[in-house]
């Protein structure tokens, strides 16, 4: 009888991950970002443009098909799988920082290996921004009952000016809240890690989730700076994603860089 020998996973390489960055690092990764941005522009910014197009587009789906409940939860689950989506803005700072040639066909080009594991973690942040979605339409359910939704034109007032409208704000913002950082944690350095090293989804998810719990005051920095962009991006329509979407993906590499 032939002996199928056993698969044994390699150990993990041992690394001195930084565990104490300056309080401030998030501005150094954004000027870092930047400079990648503004260095060949175009394929940035047409990358950018992609993702504003594809954001239009799902607005107008949720408006054509009246599910303007879901506008809201739908725009914040946006910022859950933003990360997997700049994947090909972490290679082109990488290609930069390796001096090589910066195309926007290079970038959406990635290796059969790291592009499964991060089309597996984008599949994890998918179901994790679908699922804050289901729970903020169950909470809704749960604080006024199976009844129409008021429209947008009605819902600021629904919810500031009432007690159950401010009691839904408040456990949906700690609920939300949960998911966020969740997902921030495990997606902050995940990545970009696949890109620069021969791992498996689930380390480079833990271990991403371990720099961030190390460097928790500089990254809740860094995730307020990435909330203010974003804010920003929808002041204007959303058009400011053509610009702070790839700025955001470039500075991510380097917040990378920074503890590796």
């Amino acid at each position: 009888m032939t002996k199928i020998p056993a698969l044994v996973p390699p150990l993990p390489i041992e690394r001195n991950w930084h565990r104490a960055l300056p309080a401030g690092a998030g501005l150094q990764w954004l000027g870092a970002g930047w400079r990648d941005l503004v260095a060949h522009p175009f394929p940035s910014l047409a990358y950018g443009f992609a993702v504003f197009a594809v954001s239009v587009a799902m607005v107008f789906s949720i408006f054509r098909l009246e599910w303007d409940y879901i506008l809201f939860p739908a725009l914040a689950g946006f910022m859950v799988v933003g990360p997997a989506m700049a994947t090909g803005l972490y290679e082109k700072s990488r290609r930069l920082a390796a001096g090589e040639k910066v195309t926007l066909g290079k970038m959406l080009r990635i290796d059969s290996h790291p592009g499964g594991q991060v089309l597996f973690i984008g599949a994890v942040l998918t179901g994790l921004m679908l699922l804050w979605m289901r729970a903020a339409v169950l909470l809704y359910a749960l604080f006024f009952g199976v009844r129409p939704f008021p429209g947008l034109e009605h819902i600021a007032a629904t919810l500031f000016t009432t007690p159950v409208g401010l009691s839904l704000l408040a456990v949906g913002t700690a609920v939300g809240g949960l998911f966020a950082a969740f997902a921030f944690a495990i997606s902050a350095f995940s990545v970009p890690m696949l890109l620069d090293r021969k791992i498996d989804a689930f380390t480079a998810m833990g271990t991403s989730a371990v720099l961030v719990w190390n460097n928790l005051l500089p990254l809740i920095g860094w995730g307020a700076i990435v909330l203010a962009l974003f804010g920003l991006s929808l002041m204007t329509g959303l058009l400011g994603l053509i610009v702070v979407f790839p700025l955001l993906g470039h500075a991510t590499w380097h917040a990378y860089i920074a503890v590796r």
